[in-house]
């Protein structure tokens, strides 16, 4: 194996038995704490008890999947490590792994009665602070450990509040690592990376800070860089996307997609506002509005506002639209927003008014104590995200 001077610094506190309860690896996409945390994982695993009983868990048990269990089986090789999803349980040199998803609702029940030697953890600030809470209470085996991951969030997020900022007063040892520390990654790759994270997430996820996220949204969002004037000629699949409202205002974008070149483009707006137009539209109204709005163009779907069922239910009454629920991911659908804009994989037609002004002036609510945007002249802005986080993210690479 080749380890990076920071991954050899970690490795070499678990050689000198130095390792403590709690083992927190933060800081920076792509710096290789993810990496190392397995590799750790498993040297500490064989060499514990094989007759306790093990954890592994994520946000989901497909993240755990992606982001774990098959690296840690390259790592160690099939003949060490064995793992069933359907099952929610591995084994790791013998010894048995239980695997847990916490978007379970049932997650923190089925873990209450357990005791564990060890727990792994996938990127814990998705985790609730009551099931960590009862995770380190399932942690009651002498000599037991948590080893976790995770990227920098909100400064005041239970992790850092409640157990980061406090390291020195428990058992708790928490490493902060920096992409430029990976020396394994092509230098022209971290290049491009750092130029696609921009504001609070560079903040975040390149220098690996917890900071609150303030000011725009999008500040780098400009005319020049990310409008243009005609269509350029190639092959399309056409969307619509659509965040809808009947006292607030409807947006929808009509979204020419080219999967080849990995580029989409928002051809046209519609916006309408109620309350500004002192009338108010039924759906059979904005059903019209969104035939018109597509000209007899083939739409390979709707994108909509999971929350807009009886828009849903008039699209799929008329039988010629498909319609699908937008992924509402709102911070990473932001996040992707804006690596795409920065990397030139998303364009605005430079008529789409109501759109460009959005970019312009949304913003983070910095009074609160989570992420959150303010809740005003977002609905283009929400619009966007559902597009790009439905089906470029799938998409795009």
């Amino acid at each position: 194996m080749t380890y990076t001077e920071k991954q050899k610094e970690v490795l070499k506190l678990f050689k000198e038995g130095k390792l403590r309860r709690l083992n927190i690896l933060h800081g920076s996409i792509r710096s290789g704490k993810t990496w190392i945390s397995l590799v750790l994982w498993a040297f500490w695993v064989a060499i514990s008890p094989k007759d306790m009983s093990y954890l592994m868990v994520a946000k989901t048990l497909t993240s755990l999947k992606r982001n774990c269990l098959d690296l840690l089986e390259a790592l160690v090789g099939r003949k060490n490590f064995t793992y069933s999803i359907s099952q929610k349980q591995a084994e790791l040199f013998g010894r048995k792994i239980y695997l847990e998803g916490v978007n379970d609702a049932r997650a923190e029940s089925k873990i209450r009665g357990m005791t564990l030697m060890g727990a792994y953890c996938d990127e814990l600030t998705l985790f609730t602070e009551d099931f960590f809470s009862m995770l380190l209470s399932r942690l009651s085996e002498s000599g037991a450990k948590l080893f976790g991951t995770t990227n920098p969030d909100n400064p005041n997020h239970w992790l850092k509040r409640g157990y980061i900022d406090r390291a020195d007063e428990l058992d708790m040892l928490n490493v902060k690592f920096l992409i430029d520390e990976n020396t394994t990654l092509d230098p022209t790759y971290v290049k491009q990376i750092k130029a696609e994270n921009q504001g609070v997430f560079y903040d975040r996820f390149i220098l690996g800070e917890w900071v609150v996220a303030e000011g725009l949204v999008y500040p780098f969002f400009s005319k020049e860089k990310h409008c243009f004037d005609v269509l350029p000629e190639g092959d399309y699949e056409w969307f619509v996307s659509v965040d809808y409202g009947t006292q607030n205002p409807f947006a929808m974008h009509l979204w020419a997609f080219n999967e080849q070149k990995g580029v989409a483009y928002v051809a046209k707006e519609y916006y309408y506002d109620g309350r500004e137009k002192r009338r108010l539209k039924t759906d059979a109204d904005y059903y019209n509005d969104l035939f018109e709005f597509c000209k007899g163009r083939k739409i390979e779907n709707i994108i909509i506002d999971p929350s807009a069922a009886s828009f849903k239910a008039e699209i799929r009454s008329h039988g010629y639209f498909s319609c699908m629920n937008a992924n509402n991911a709102v911070i990473d659908g932001i996040r992707n927003t804006a690596s795409y804009l920065q990397a030139g994989k998303i364009y605005i037609q430079k008529d789409c008014e109501k759109t460009i002004k959005e970019f312009g002036i949304y913003s983070w609510d910095d009074k609160s104590t989570e992420d959150k945007v303010i809740k005003e002249n977002d609905h283009a802005m929400d619009s966007i995200r559902y597009m790009v986080h439905t089906v470029l993210k799938k998409r795009m690479y």
